[in-house]
């Protein structure tokens, strides 16, 4: 038997807990452990069972805990903010089961660009339901990502580069870059579709748009150089006047430069399809000198442009 001062008592949540017993015993560092002789109060013999790291670890999961997971206790409302720029951030997220992740906050973009505004404010993610409005074109709608990172591939003496692997010679896969006009209510934003979200937003990978592009027009040959630029895919622009729910990212670029332009990092649909009627008139797809003529930087939706005529 022994004598133990200095401790600390709690009863064990049934949702953390890692053993059998519902009371634990917490060491303060000013504990004392001594003999205990000559106990002149009776009590019922128990077991008491040190856990090493180890044990505490490899018994975790035994019920179903989670342990290791990011745990927040506040006495009043609180928010997290996990910056994507860290590597261990993005490892977290990935392990983490997405159930145990609390819901984003929900804002407008009129409350998008007012949080922007503030002193206070950090790099945050937000959720903001808008409809899209026109597809930006003249530009590349993707770009060439590294296969492994995704990182934006560089040209090297012989062949394509990537800055952040440190590699010679990567696997080049096409990565959306695409902006859309987007907006709610009265106000209007760009919204910038990167990566996997555009997959999300169109079901299909912009390798999978690209590659049909090229055998498609596959006579054309050397004709095509790499400086060629190719038509914004239809799958982009049937968005047009679709609601989708956003989750974009308050980056420090919109912090530090007020820019208003947002980068989306997942796409949620919300409402069904409609067909997009007005393309035809809007969009010319005979390509000349590889590259697609319209009569403005946008692809718009007939409602759109007859708002904007006032007509």
């Amino acid at each position: 038997m022994f004598d133990l001062k200095f401790l600390k008592k709690s009863n064990s949540k049934v949702m953390y807990r890692v053993a059998e017993p519902r009371v634990v015993i917490s060491f303060t560092s000013n504990y004392v452990l001594s003999d205990l002789e000559d106990s002149r109060v009776n009590f019922p013999d128990d077991r008491f069972r040190f856990h090493s790291y180890e044990e505490f670890e490899a018994a975790c999961d035994l019920k179903g805990d989670p342990y290791g997971a990011l745990a927040l206790v506040s006495m009043s409302s609180s928010r997290v903010f996990l910056d994507f720029d860290v590597q261990l951030t993005r490892d977290y997220v990935t392990w983490v089961d997405a159930k145990v992740v609390t819901k984003t906050e929900t804002m407008t973009i009129e409350e998008l660009f007012s949080y922007i505004k503030q002193e206070a404010a950090k790099v945050a993610w937000f959720e903001c339901t808008t409809t899209v409005d026109a597809v930006f074109h003249g530009s590349p709608w993707y770009y060439i990502g590294c296969g492994v990172c995704h990182t934006k591939a560089i040209k090297g003496p012989t062949s394509l580069m990537c800055k952040k692997c440190g590699k010679h010679e990567v696997d080049a896969v096409p990565q959306y870059l695409t902006k859309l006009s987007v907006y709610d209510n009265n106000d209007q934003a760009v919204f910038v579709i990167l990566g996997e979200a555009g997959r999300e937003l169109t079901g299909k990978q912009a390798s999978e748009l690209v590659e049909s592009y090229f055998e498609a027009n596959e006579s054309m040959g050397e004709s095509m150089g790499d400086d060629h630029l190719i038509p914004v895919p239809q799958t982009l622009v049937d968005t047009i006047r679709r609601t989708y729910m956003f989750i974009v990212k308050v980056s420090d670029r919109n912090l530090k430069g007020h820019i208003h332009t947002l980068t989306v990092t997942k796409v949620l649909p919300l409402d069904a399809p409609e067909p997009v009627e007005a393309l035809v008139e809007t969009v010319s797809e005979e390509p000349v000198d590889g590259r697609v003529k319209r009569g403005s930087d946008l692809v718009e939706s007939g409602e759109a442009k007859r708002a904007k005529s006032g007509n």
